[in-house]
Protein backbone atom coordinates (compact mmCIF):
# COMPACT_ATOMS: atom_id res chain seq x y z
CA UNK A 1 0.00 0.00 0.00
CA UNK A 2 1.26 3.51 -0.75
CA UNK A 3 1.76 6.12 1.75
CA UNK A 4 0.45 9.80 1.01
CA UNK A 5 0.75 12.30 4.16
CA UNK A 6 -2.06 14.71 4.09
CA UNK A 7 -0.22 17.98 4.01
CA UNK A 8 -3.44 19.62 5.92
CA UNK A 9 -2.16 18.31 9.52
CA UNK A 10 1.59 19.77 8.90
CA UNK A 11 2.89 22.83 10.04
CA UNK A 12 1.31 25.61 7.72
CA UNK A 13 4.15 27.89 8.69
CA UNK A 14 6.70 25.53 7.71
CA UNK A 15 4.81 23.70 4.78
CA UNK A 16 8.22 23.25 2.77
CA UNK A 17 10.17 22.20 5.47
CA UNK A 18 7.85 19.51 7.09
CA UNK A 19 7.00 18.10 3.43
CA UNK A 20 11.13 17.84 2.94
CA UNK A 21 10.97 15.68 5.96
CA UNK A 22 9.30 12.42 4.87
CA UNK A 23 9.40 12.77 1.16
CA UNK A 24 12.15 10.25 1.51
CA UNK A 25 9.38 7.88 3.12
CA UNK A 26 6.30 8.33 1.48
CA UNK A 27 4.85 7.50 -1.70
CA UNK A 28 2.83 10.65 -2.78
CA UNK A 29 1.58 13.99 -0.94
CA UNK A 30 -1.84 14.61 -0.53
CA UNK A 31 -3.05 18.30 -0.66
CA UNK A 32 -6.44 18.87 0.55
CA UNK A 33 -7.81 22.83 -1.08
CA UNK A 34 -10.71 23.96 0.39
CA UNK A 35 -12.41 27.06 -0.15
CA UNK A 36 -14.92 28.02 2.97
CA UNK A 37 -17.79 27.19 0.88
CA UNK A 38 -18.52 23.77 0.04
CA UNK A 39 -16.66 22.87 3.31
CA UNK A 40 -16.35 25.19 6.36
CA UNK A 41 -12.80 25.55 6.19
CA UNK A 42 -10.36 27.37 4.06
CA UNK A 43 -7.03 25.84 3.18
CA UNK A 44 -4.32 26.43 0.39
CA UNK A 45 -5.27 27.16 -2.93
CA UNK A 46 -2.98 27.24 -6.25
CA UNK A 47 -0.34 29.72 -5.86
CA UNK A 48 0.95 27.52 -2.33
CA UNK A 49 0.65 24.14 -4.06
CA UNK A 50 2.42 25.29 -7.20
CA UNK A 51 5.13 26.83 -5.00
CA UNK A 52 6.05 23.35 -3.40
CA UNK A 53 5.08 21.58 -6.52
CA UNK A 54 8.93 23.14 -7.91
CA UNK A 55 10.47 21.68 -4.94
CA UNK A 56 9.10 18.44 -4.18
CA UNK A 57 9.87 15.36 -6.77
CA UNK A 58 6.81 12.97 -5.64
CA UNK A 59 3.28 12.86 -7.11
CA UNK A 60 0.64 15.11 -5.64
CA UNK A 61 -2.47 13.94 -5.17
CA UNK A 62 -4.41 17.51 -5.15
CA UNK A 63 -8.39 16.99 -3.61
CA UNK A 64 -10.38 20.17 -4.49
CA UNK A 65 -13.37 20.28 -1.38
CA UNK A 66 -14.29 23.89 -3.68
CA UNK A 67 -17.69 24.65 -5.58
CA UNK A 68 -16.40 25.00 -8.59
CA UNK A 69 -13.67 22.95 -9.27
CA UNK A 70 -13.78 23.52 -13.42
CA UNK A 71 -12.42 27.43 -12.59
CA UNK A 72 -9.63 26.29 -10.09
CA UNK A 73 -8.07 22.77 -11.60
CA UNK A 74 -6.32 24.20 -14.25
CA UNK A 75 -4.26 26.77 -12.41
CA UNK A 76 -2.76 24.30 -10.61
CA UNK A 77 1.00 22.97 -11.94
CA UNK A 78 0.63 19.68 -12.32
CA UNK A 79 3.44 16.46 -13.20
CA UNK A 80 2.16 13.76 -15.57
CA UNK A 81 2.01 11.37 -12.39
CA UNK A 82 -0.17 13.91 -10.04
CA UNK A 83 -3.44 13.54 -9.49
CA UNK A 84 -6.37 16.22 -9.13
CA UNK A 85 -9.54 14.74 -7.68
CA UNK A 86 -12.80 16.49 -7.34
CA UNK A 87 -15.37 15.82 -5.79
CA UNK A 88 -19.08 14.37 -7.48
CA UNK A 89 -21.15 16.45 -5.41
CA UNK A 90 -19.92 20.22 -6.67
CA UNK A 91 -21.41 22.56 -8.98
CA UNK A 92 -19.23 22.36 -11.90
CA UNK A 93 -20.14 19.74 -14.44
CA UNK A 94 -18.29 16.38 -13.77
CA UNK A 95 -17.03 15.18 -17.17
CA UNK A 96 -16.39 19.00 -19.11
CA UNK A 97 -13.96 19.16 -15.27
CA UNK A 98 -12.53 15.65 -15.87
CA UNK A 99 -11.45 16.49 -19.49
CA UNK A 100 -10.35 19.89 -18.22
CA UNK A 101 -8.18 18.08 -15.68
CA UNK A 102 -6.65 15.26 -18.57
CA UNK A 103 -6.07 18.22 -20.91
CA UNK A 104 -3.75 20.15 -18.10
CA UNK A 105 -1.66 16.84 -17.72
CA UNK A 106 -2.26 15.50 -14.83
CA UNK A 107 -4.53 11.68 -13.71
CA UNK A 108 -8.22 12.44 -12.97
CA UNK A 109 -9.75 11.36 -9.56
CA UNK A 110 -13.16 11.60 -8.34
CA UNK A 111 -14.42 11.41 -4.54
CA UNK A 112 -17.82 11.54 -2.82
CA UNK A 113 -18.94 12.21 1.13
CA UNK A 114 -19.44 9.36 3.26
CA UNK A 115 -22.98 9.48 2.60
CA UNK A 116 -23.38 9.87 -1.21
CA UNK A 117 -23.83 7.06 -2.98
CA UNK A 118 -21.36 4.96 -5.12
CA UNK A 119 -23.58 4.55 -8.06
CA UNK A 120 -23.16 8.56 -8.59
CA UNK A 121 -19.37 7.85 -9.64
CA UNK A 122 -20.50 4.68 -12.19
CA UNK A 123 -20.71 7.43 -15.28
CA UNK A 124 -17.23 8.87 -14.73
CA UNK A 125 -15.00 5.76 -14.20
CA UNK A 126 -13.62 5.30 -17.85
CA UNK A 127 -12.70 8.83 -17.04
CA UNK A 128 -10.97 8.48 -13.94
CA UNK A 129 -7.36 7.40 -12.41
CA UNK A 130 -8.01 7.35 -9.25
CA UNK A 131 -11.10 6.93 -6.89
CA UNK A 132 -10.68 8.40 -3.21
CA UNK A 133 -13.29 7.30 -0.71
CA UNK A 134 -13.73 9.80 2.10
CA UNK A 135 -13.46 7.79 5.61
CA UNK A 136 -14.72 11.22 7.67
CA UNK A 137 -16.74 13.73 6.78
CA UNK A 138 -14.07 16.16 4.38
CA UNK A 139 -13.23 19.43 5.70
CA UNK A 140 -11.29 19.38 8.50
CA UNK A 141 -7.78 16.97 9.39
CA UNK A 142 -7.80 14.85 12.97
CA UNK A 143 -11.37 13.08 12.76
CA UNK A 144 -12.18 9.39 14.07
CA UNK A 145 -12.10 6.90 10.99
CA UNK A 146 -15.85 5.87 9.89
CA UNK A 147 -15.87 2.18 9.68
CA UNK A 148 -18.22 2.14 7.15
CA UNK A 149 -15.72 3.26 4.45
CA UNK A 150 -14.81 -0.88 4.59
CA UNK A 151 -17.54 -1.88 2.98
CA UNK A 152 -17.38 1.29 0.39
CA UNK A 153 -14.06 -0.33 -0.44
CA UNK A 154 -15.05 -3.11 -1.32
CA UNK A 155 -18.12 -2.48 -3.13
CA UNK A 156 -15.71 0.36 -5.58
CA UNK A 157 -13.74 -2.54 -6.28
CA UNK A 158 -16.59 -4.85 -7.91
CA UNK A 159 -17.73 -1.41 -9.93
CA UNK A 160 -14.22 -0.86 -11.24
CA UNK A 161 -13.98 -4.33 -12.50
CA UNK A 162 -11.20 -4.53 -14.87
CA UNK A 163 -10.49 -1.18 -15.02
CA UNK A 164 -7.15 0.32 -13.87
CA UNK A 165 -7.79 2.77 -11.44
CA UNK A 166 -6.42 3.56 -7.96
CA UNK A 167 -8.76 3.39 -4.58
CA UNK A 168 -7.32 5.87 -2.21
CA UNK A 169 -8.94 6.25 1.33
CA UNK A 170 -8.64 9.45 3.54
CA UNK A 171 -9.27 10.46 7.05
CA UNK A 172 -8.96 9.29 10.17
CA UNK A 173 -6.39 6.58 9.00
CA UNK A 174 -3.50 5.16 11.59
CA UNK A 175 -1.97 1.46 12.65
CA UNK A 176 -4.85 0.75 14.01
CA UNK A 177 -7.54 1.30 10.64
CA UNK A 178 -4.79 0.82 7.85
CA UNK A 179 -5.41 -3.03 8.18
CA UNK A 180 -8.46 -2.83 7.40
CA UNK A 181 -8.51 -0.18 4.12
CA UNK A 182 -5.56 -2.49 3.15
CA UNK A 183 -7.49 -5.70 3.27
CA UNK A 184 -10.41 -3.86 1.73
CA UNK A 185 -8.59 -3.55 -1.51
CA UNK A 186 -7.54 0.15 -1.05
CA UNK A 187 -4.03 0.88 -2.80
CA UNK A 188 -3.42 4.22 -1.24
CA UNK A 189 -3.89 5.28 2.51
CA UNK A 190 -3.91 9.42 3.35
CA UNK A 191 -2.71 10.03 6.70
CA UNK A 192 -2.10 13.62 8.25
CA UNK A 193 -2.06 13.40 11.90
CA UNK A 194 -0.49 10.12 12.44
CA UNK A 195 2.37 11.14 10.53
CA UNK A 196 2.91 14.65 10.88
CA UNK A 197 1.68 14.86 15.22
CA UNK A 198 4.25 11.66 15.81
CA UNK A 199 7.56 12.36 18.00
CA UNK A 200 9.08 9.90 15.45
CA UNK A 201 7.75 10.31 11.68
CA UNK A 202 10.03 7.21 10.22
CA UNK A 203 8.60 5.50 13.10
CA UNK A 204 5.33 6.26 12.26
CA UNK A 205 5.35 5.95 8.44
CA UNK A 206 7.32 2.10 9.14
CA UNK A 207 4.34 1.37 11.80
CA UNK A 208 1.60 2.33 8.89
CA UNK A 209 3.78 0.11 6.35
CA UNK A 210 3.62 -2.76 8.79
CA UNK A 211 0.06 -2.82 9.33
CA UNK A 212 -0.99 -2.35 6.11
CA UNK A 213 1.24 -5.69 5.12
Amino acid sequence: MKISPSLLSADFSRLYDEAASVEGLVDRFHWDVMDGHFVPNLTFGPPVVNALRSRLRIPFDIHLMIDDPLVYAPQFDVHPDDSIIIHIESRSDATETLRAIADRGARCGITLRPGTSLETVSPYLDLVSMLLVMSVEPGFGGQAFLPDAVPRIRALKELIGDRTIDIAVDGGINPETIGSVAGAGADIAVAGSAIFRAENRENAIRKLREAAA
